[in-house]
């Protein structure tokens, strides 16, 4: 068998129309110089006083300045700025990274009156190169100037790297007669897996949230999206989400008990999860979008470790690529994973086929069938465990001959 190369394309996905604004959250995107491509790559986010800002970053022990610094002014203050530029990540750039980023927070600083560090810095992009801040230097001045409640489709575009489209969703919600609106973008490709992803990702809400409170949301959030997906097992040295919460639509959650908080977080998770699963649809050179549901595990641990064990190879990455019902892969996976499995009792199935039964091919099983199913570019492959009653969903993609040449020709 053999295949062209073709165009790939974002499985599904098509760029938001419009990004609804956040009161309190403004929002400037313009071209620093710092793409080769000449598009938009810096971006920044302003928040206003007396909002509550959550945010997470990658557990990759050799993460970046930007990543370091945030953490550091997180503890110092209350962050009244967010600044991200694509195109460099500022990653393994020792103690130049660290001057540098500390220098971008300071032009922000300096040009709006704010302290430095209310200033958080997330950057994505080719690894090792230091960071040229003269162009920060040059171009903070007209983005501070651009600020603007609606601005939240250029700053998509703004902190793209290899994405092909823009990520981005907004809900509305209403409760007790007032409207809550929440907004967010993402960006990421490739190098995707948790802890969380070489992503980014910016959502903000006009709801009010206690400090507490959006930390466990975000949390929750996360876990639910960005830390159940992968493109290719590879954790970043840059991931970082950050959540915002303004206030300023007159509805607070001050804790869990209020009666619409539940409403409210699975608003936002429904959020995180389109703009996670997005990631997935663009993965690079991504021709399938694949959802692996295990079952009846004795624990959600267990239950993701088969996920990732199919996940991650790529045997089956490549099977799916090539439309090909090569269910032994999937098979061969699901008992390298780690965790204690009685054979006898699994059940696999693509889609609604069953491939695997009591400990080998099902009875009912034909190649035309699986053929069937593999053609599609959305699949659900279940994995039946019969041995509890936890479950987990992770979402992946396939591997093509385009996200080879994608990564190769990265820094090209």
């Amino acid at each position: 068998m053999s295949w062209e190369v073709k165009l790939i394309m974002a499985v599904k996905l098509s760029e938001p129309e419009k990004l609804l604004p956040i009161k309190g959250i403004r929002v400037a995107s313009l071209a620093a110089g710092i793409k080769k491509s000449g598009s938009d790559d810096l971006v920044l986010f302003e928040i206003a006083d007396g909002s509550q800002t959550s945010a997470m970053f990658t557990r990759n022990v050799f993460c970046a300045a930007p990543v370091l610094l945030s953490r550091k002014h997180l503890q110092l203050s209350s962050p009244k700025y967010l600044l991200i530029n694509a195109g460099n990540a500022n990653a393994g750039t020792g103690q130049n990274g660290m001057e540098a980023a500390e220098s971008c927070c300071k032009l922000v600083a300096d040009e709006t009156a704010a302290k430095a560090t209310a200033v958080l810095p997330f950057s994505t992009g080719v690894i090792g190169q230091n960071l040229p801040v003269e162009k920060f230097a040059a171009a903070i001045p007209d983005l501070v100037k651009q600020l603007h409640e609606d601005s939240w489709l250029k700053a998509g575009r703004g902190i793209m790297t290899t994405d092909t489209l823009l990520k981005g969703i907004s809900r509305q919600i209403e409760l007790d007669g007032k409207t809550i609106t929440i907004t967010g973008i993402a960006k990421g490709s490739g190098m995707i897996h948790p802890d969380m992803a070489t992503m980014l990702g910016f959502v903000a809400t006009d709801a009010g949230v206690s400090k507490e409170l959006l930390d466990s949301c975000l949390q929750e959030s996360v876990q639910k999206s960005f830390n159940s997906i992968t493109v290719d097992g590879d954790t970043s040295t840059n991931d970082s989400c950050v959540l915002m919460a303004t206030g300023q639509s007159g509805v607070m959650f001050i804790n869990d008990t209020d009666k619409n908080f539940e409403v409210f977080k699975e608003a936002l998770n429904d959020v995180f999860i389109y703009l996670a699963q997005a990631i997935i649809r663009d993965g690079e050179g991504a021709t399938k979008f694949i959802s692996l549901n295990i079952i009846n595990a004795t624990s959600e641990e267990e239950a993701r470790k088969v996920a990732y064990t199919i996940a991650h190879s790529p045997l089956v990455k490549t099977a799916l690529f090539a439309s090909d019902p090569n269910w032994g892969r999937i098979l061969a996976a699901v008992g390298r994973s780690g965790i204690s499995l009685d054979i006898d009792k699994i059940e696999i199935y693509l889609d609604d086929v069953c491939i695997v039964r009591e400990g080998g091919r099902a009875d009912s099983y034909t190649e035309e069938q699986g053929q069937a199913v593999m053609s599609r570019d959305e699949i659900t492959i279940t994995v039946d465990l019969k041995q509890g009653q936890k479950s987990a969903v992770v979402w992946t993609c396939d591997f093509s001959y385009d996200y080879v040449k994608i990564n190769a020709e990265y820094r090209s």
